[in-house]
C-alpha cells in the first residue's frame, strides 16, 4: 500500500505541538520536539500524496478540524485515490467534523499555503531525496519563479535565460549571493513577496550571511549586481516573452450547480439553491467551476462518504475538468464561510442544533459550577471580579462631543459629557497621545435608536468633514446605540443613555404625532440601570420606572424629583453597587443619596415606581463574540445577467500584519467590529467610498454568518492603527511608519535601510546646484587650500584659466536655470536667493580684481585663516542663505519619514533653529572633497562636520568612479533605494 505523511499541530495555548503519522493500513505517531518548524521551503515529495491536519479550538470548548491531502504531480491515481480514502477514514477517528482540502501539487489552496509561510518548495524526487537535509546536499543554484500577493507560490524552473520573462519575479539563489530579478512587467505586491522567500533562503540556507542583490528587467546601469547576474546566464542578452503553461491558466468561478449524490450516481437538482434543500442523510456535490464543494450530512453512513469521494474523481474525469480544479469537502454544522456564500440564503439555525456547541456548553457548565458560579447565572457571592480588560485608548486626553441639530452640531458643555439621548445623534473626538509620545484621534458619531435619518445622515457627513480636515488621522467609528464597543464606553465615566432627545428634529417629530415627548427630565422619575462592573463596560441605561424594571442582579438608580436612591440586587456585585454610587453622583451632583438593599426598600421609593410588584431574579441575556477574526480582501465582479457589480470577498487565513498591504483595502471582522484599512498608496477616490464598503459586508456577512446590521464599523489609515485595533496581530509599529509601496518597504526592512532621508539626484538646478557652482568656484580661485585639505586623493588637473572658466559657467547655469530643461521642483522654503547671489557676485569680482592687482595672495590668507574650524569651513566662499538639500531639492524619497501635518506645527522660533541647524551640516556639501579613507563610517580619521547622510557627494569624480563603478550623474538617476544599497556596501551611510 502507498505511503503518505501527515503533519498535525495542535494549538494549546501558546505552545504549539507538532506530530508525524505514517498512514499504511494503520496510523502510528511519531513525536516531534515542541516548535519544530516543519512550514517553509523544500519538504514536499513530488511522487507521494501526503495529508495535513490543523487543529484548532473553538470558543464553544470543542475542536475544529482542517485535513489536507496533498497530490505530488508525479504520484499515480491509485495513490491519489488511496489518500483521498484514507482522508475519509481519518475524519471519522476525530468525530466526523473535519472539513476535507484536495490538494494538488502547484495549484494548493491559499489556505494550505498559509500554514507554510513563506512559501513551499516541493522537491524532486521521492521520501528518501525530500528529507534529506540541506548541509549533506551539494549547493546547486537554483532559479525560482515567484507568483502571488498574499500566499506566493514558488516553483523551480530550469536555470536558463529562456526562463525569465518580463511579467514575472525570480529568485536566482547562488552559494554566496541571492538574486532577486524584477520583471518589468511584474506586480509590486509580488516583488514584495519575493523579498519574503529571499529571507527565509538567506537565515535556513545560508545562515544569514550572504549578500542580496536586486535586479530590475529594462534597466542597464553599469552595476557590479547586474553584470553578475547576467554573467551567471553566459552574459547580457534579450530575453523573450512568456509563453503561457498551466500555472497562467486561471478557472473562472461560474454559477453555482447542485446535484445529489445517491449510491455513487449525481441528480441534478434544479431549484434556486437554498440552506433547504440540503438533507442531512444525503452528499451533495456543489461545482462552482474553479472549486467543487461535497456537502456531508451529519447522520451519513460511512460508506455512503466513502461512495461519495469516489464520484467526485469520476466526475473531474468525466467532465475534462483541469486538475487545477479544488475539491473541499465540508460537514453540516461545520460549513466554510465561502461555501455559503454560495447559496442565495443561509438562516442561521438555532445553537442548540450544533453538536459542537452543545459539546462546549457542558464543558463550560462544569466548568462554572467549579469556580462557584451557579449554572443559572447566578454568583454565589458578591466578591470583587477579575475581569480581562480589552484594549483601551491612552487616558488623560482631550474629550470633545457635539450632539447634532439640523444642519449644525452643538457642542456639549464639561458636565453633561456622557449624557446620550435615544432620539439624537452625537459626534465624538478625542485626541491623546500614544505610548509612543505621538497624538492620535478616535473620531466617531454615535446614532440613537430614536433618533431621525435625517440626523443620522448628518452625523455621518459632519464626522466624514471632520475627518478629512486632520488628514485622515483619526480612526473613524460609526457606533449604534446599544453596540458600543469597549473603547467607546470607556471615554465616558459613566455613559449614561437617557429617553427622548433634544434636538430640533426630534422634538418636531414628537410634536407632530401628539404624542408626550418621554424626554428626561432632570425634576421627573426616572429609574435608571447599573449592570457594568468596569470602565469599559459601565454603560447605563434609563429604563421604564416602574418596579418589574428591576433584577435582583444588578443595581439602580432612582431618581424622584430632588430624591435620589440606589438600590442594591441581592445578587449584584461590588462593582455594580461602587458604580451605581457614582452614576447618582452625576445625575444629581451634591445630592444625598440614599442608599436600600434589595428587601429594605422605604415606602417612597416603591411609591416612585408607582407600587411594589414582582421582578426578575436572572441576568439579562447579554450579547458573546464566539467567533475568531478574519480578515478579507474585496472585489467587485460584473454579473452579466443580472448587470450589476457583485460585491465579493476573499478571506486572508492566518493572516498577518505582511498582509495588509499599502495598495489594498481591507476588512477585518471580529464578529464584535468591522473595520476597514485602508493603504497609504490608495487612490483617495476609493478612501472615501470606505464606508459604503464596510456596509455592503455587513449586509452580505449578515445573510450567511449571522453578523449584526448594527456592528460598529471603522475606518482605519496605515500609520494610524489605533491599539485596539493593533491587538489582533503581531504589530511591530516600524512596519506601519515606512513609507513607499510594498516592495519599497519590504525592502526596507530586508536590508535595514534608515528612513530618515535619501540621496538626491545631481542636476536639477536651485540651491543644491548652486552650492556646487559656488564650490566649484572656490576651488578654482584657491587650488593651494584645496591641496592642503587632502594630500592623500590625486592631484586634479586643468588649473588656471581653464577651471576658473568652467567655474563661472558652473556659477552662470546656477543663476540661470530657464536654460536648464524644467522639472517639476517645489519652490524653496526660505528665502535668501537674492542675497546668496550677491555675496557669490560678490566674491567673484573680488577674486578678479586681486588677480589682475597681483594680490590673490592676501584671499587665498583670508582662506586659511578658518582652518581652524570644521573640515568643510575651510572652504573659502560660504553660502549665507543656503538651504537643506531635503527640503529644497525637490526630491522625493520612499525611505524619508515626514511629520504629518496634523500633528502639530512647530512655532516661527522652533522653524528657524531648525533651519540654523540644517544650514550647519547640509549647506557645504559638494563644496570640499575628502578621500575615501575619511568618509568611511568606520575610519579612523573621519571628517567632521559634513552631511553624514551624503558622504558619496564629498568624493572626487575620480575616487567616486573606483568606488561605485559609475558617474555621479549615474548614480543619483538611480531609484533611491539602490542607491542607499550600494553606500552601504561602500561603508558611506
Amino acid at each position: 500500500m502507498p505511503t503518505s505523511w501527515l503533519w498535525d499541530r495542535v494549538s494549546n495555548g501558546d505552545k504549539t505541538r507538532t506530530h508525524n503519522l505514517r498512514l499504511k493500513t494503520k496510523l502510528t505517531k511519531v513525536h516531534h520536539p515542541v516548535g519544530q518548524k516543519y512550514g517553509g521551503l523544500r519538504i514536499l515529495n513530488q511522487l507521494r500524496c501526503q495529508n495535513l491536519i490543523m487543529t484548532s479550538c473553538a470558543k464553544g470548548g470543542a475542536y475544529l478540524y482542517d485535513i489536507h491531502f496533498w497530490i505530488g504531480k508525479d504520484s499515480s491515481q491509485d495513490e491519489a485515490g488511496t489518500a483521498a480514502i484514507k482522508t475519509v477514514e481519518l475524519d471519522a477517528v476525530l468525530g466526523g467534523r473535519a472539513i476535507q482540502h484536495r490538494e494538488l501539487q502547484g495549484y494548493e489552496s491559499d489556505k494550505f499555503l498559509s500554514y507554510f509561510k513563506p512559501c513551499i518548495i516541493p522537491l524532486e524526487g521521492g521520501f528518501a531525496s525530500g528529507f534529506k537535509k540541506p548541509e549533506e546536499e551539494k549547493f546547486e543554484t537554483r532559479l525560482y519563479i515567484c507568483r502571488g500577493k498574499r500566499a506566493i507560490r514558488v516553483k523551480e524552473v530550469p536555470f536558463a535565460r529562456s526562463s525569465l520573462n518580463h511579467d514575472d519575479v525570480f529568485v536566482l539563489d547562488t552559494e554566496n549571493k541571492i538574486y532577486q530579478f524584477n520583471g518589468a512587467n511584474s506586480n509590486i505586491q509580488e516583488r514584495a513577496k519575493a523579498l519574503e522567500v529571499i529571507q527565509y533562503l538567506k537565515e535556513k540556507y545560508h545562515g544569514g550571511v550572504c549578500d542580496v542583490a536586486i535586479v530590475d528587467d529594462g534597466k542597464l546601469q553599469a552595476e557590479s549586481d547586474s553584470g553578475e547576474f547576467w554573467v551567471l546566464f553566459g552574459g547580457f542578452a534579450p530575453i523573450g516573452k512568456k509563453t503561457v503553461s498551466d500555472d497562467d491558466i486561471v478557472l473562472e468561478t461560474t454559477a453555482p450547480k447542485l446535484y445529489s449524490i445517491n449510491d455513487g450516481q449525481l441528480k441534478l437538482e434544479e431549484a434556486a439553491l437554498t440552506k433547504a434543500m440540503l438533507e442531512n442523510t444525503k452528499c451533495f456535490l456543489l461545482d462552482c467551476g474553479a472549486e467543487i464543494y461535497v456537502w456531508v450530512g451529519r447522520v451519513t453512513q460511512m460508506e455512503d462518504r466513502k461512495s461519495a469521494t469516489k464520484a467526485v474523481e469520476e466526475f473531474l474525469i468525466n467532465q475534462k475538468r483541469p486538475k487545477t480544479t479544488r475539491v473541499t469537502q465540508v460537514i453540516q454544522g461545520y460549513e466554510s464561510h465561502a461555501f455559503k456564500s454560495k447559496f442565495e440564503s443561509w438562516p442561521v439555525g438555532n445553537a442548540a442544533g450544533s453538536p459542537g456547541v452543545e459539546e462546549g456548553r457542558g464543558k463550560v457548565a462544569a466548568l462554572l459550577k467549579q469556580k462557584g458560579v451557579d449554572v443559572k447565572g447566578a454568583a454565589k457571592n458578591t466578591a470583587p471580579v477579575n475581569e480581562e480588560v480589552p484594549p483601551l485608548l491612552e487616558g488623560s486626553g482631550k474629550l470633545e462631543v457635539w450632539c447634532v441639530d439640523g444642519n449644525a452640531k452643538t457642542a456639549l458643555p464639561k458636565e453633561d459629557i456622557g449624557k446620550f439621548y435615544c432620539g439624537d445623534c452625537y459626534i465624538i473626538l478625542y485626541a491623546y497621545n500614544s505610548g509612543d509620545k505621538k497624538e492620535e484621534y478616535y473620531l466617531s458619531y454615535w446614532i440613537g435608536k430614536d433618533s431621525l435619518a435625517d440626523d443620522q445622515a448628518m452625523a455621518s457627513q459632519l464626522a466624514n468633514t471632520m475627518w478629512n480636515s486632520l488628514k485622515g488621522r483619526p480612526v473613524l467609528g460609526r457606533i449604534y446605540q446599544g453596540k458600543e464597543p469597549p473603547q467607546f464606553v470607556a471615554l465616558f465615566q459613566p455613559m449614561v443613555i437617557l429617553k427622548g432627545g433634544i434636538g430640533s428634529g426630534y422634538k418636531k417629530l414628537v410634536e407632530e404625532k401628539g404624542v408626550t415627548g418621554e424626554t428626561y427630565s432632570s425634576e421627573g422619575i426616572a429609574l435608571f440601570r447599573v449592570s457594568g462592573t468596569s470602565i469599559h463596560n459601565n454603560k447605563i441605561l434609563q429604563v421604564d420606572a416602574v418596579a418589574t424594571s428591576l433584577s435582583s442582579t444588578e443595581c439602580f438608580v432612582l431618581q424622584s424629583g430632588n430624591a435620589m436612591f440606589t438600590w442594591l440586587g441581592s445578587s449584584s456585585t461590588y462593582e455594580q453597587q461602587q458604580w451605581a454610587a457614582k452614576v447618582a453622583e452625576f445625575l444629581k451632583p451634591g445630592v444625598a443619596v440614599k442608599h436600600c438593599k434589595e428587601g429594605t426598600e422605604s415606602s417612597a421609593f416603591w411609591f416612585a415606581l408607582g407600587g411594589k410588584q414582582s421582578y426578575t431574579n436572572r441576568n439579562a441575556t447579554q450579547d458573546i463574540i464566539a467567533r475568531e477574526p478574519h480578515l478579507y480582501a474585496f472585489s467587485f465582479k460584473n454579473d452579466l445577467f443580472l448587470r450589476i457589480a457583485q460585491f465579493r470577498v476573499t478571506e486572508i487565513f492566518n493572516f498577518s500584519q505582511d498582509d495588509l498591504l499599502t495598495e489594498d483595502m481591507m476588512i477585518l471582522d471580529t464578529h464584535g467590529e468591522v473595520f476597514i484599512w485602508i493603504g497609504q498608496c490608495v487612490e483617495s477616490k476609493e478612501k472615501q467610498k470606505a464606508f459604503d464598503i464596510g456596509q455592503k459586508y455587513i449586509e452580505h456577512a449578515n445573510s450567511i454568518e449571522d453578523l449584526s446590521s448594527y456592528v460598529p464599523l471603522y475606518k482605519v489609515m496605515e500609520g494610524n492603527e489605533p491599539c485596539f485595533f493593533k491587538t489582533y496581530f503581531s504589530w511591530d509599529n516600524t512596519k506601519s511608519v515606512i513609507h513607499g509601496n510594498s516592495f519599497q518597504k519590504k525592502l526596507t526592512l530586508l536590508f535595514g535601510l534608515r528612513s530618515e532621508g535619501a540621496p538626491r539626484s545631481s542636476g536639477n538646478g536651485g540651491p543644491t546646484q548652486r552650492a556646487s557652482a559656488l564650490a566649484a568656484l572656490s576651488s578654482a580661485f584657491n587650488p593651494s587650500s584645496q591641496q592642503k585639505l587632502s594630500n592623500e586623493r590625486p592631484k586634479s588637473t586643468g588649473d588656471g584659466p581653464t577651471q576658473r572658466a568652467s567655474a563661472l559657467a558652473a556659477l552662470s547655469n546656477a543663476f540661470n536655470p530657464s536654460s536648464k530643461p524644467k522639472t517639476p521642483t517645489p519652490p524653496p522654503s526660505r528665502s535668501g536667493q537674492g542675497s546668496q547671489r550677491a555675496a557669490a557676485v560678490a566674491a567673484l569680482s573680488s577674486v578678479l580684481t586681486a588677480e589682475q592687482s597681483g594680490s590673490s595672495d592676501n584671499l587665498r590668507a583670508k582662506a586659511s585663516s578658518t582652518a581652524d574650524k570644521t573640515d568643510v569651513d575651510r572652504v573659502v566662499i560660504t553660502q549665507s542663505g543656503a538651504s537643506s538639500p531635503q527640503s529644497e531639492a525637490g526630491e522625493s524619497s520612499v525611505f524619508h519619514q515626514e511629520k504629518d501635518v496634523v500633528e502639530g506645527a512647530p512655532s516661527e522660533a522652533d522653524g528657524a533653529e531648525a533651519e540654523a541647524r540644517e544650514e550647519e551640516t547640509t549647506e557645504n556639501v559638494g563644496e570640499a572633497t575628502f578621500s575615501y579613507d575619511r568618509l568611511i563610517s568606520k575610519s579612523t580619521d573621519p571628517v567632521r562636520g559634513i552631511d553624514y547622510k551624503r558622504r558619496e557627494a564629498y568624493l572626487l569624480d575620480s575616487e567616486f568612479q573606483t568606488v561605485f563603478g559609475m558617474t555621479k550623474d549615474a548614480f543619483y538617476q538611480q531609484p533611491n533605494w539602490k542607491q542607499e544599497l550600494q553606500k552601504r556596501k561602500a561603508d558611506l551611510f
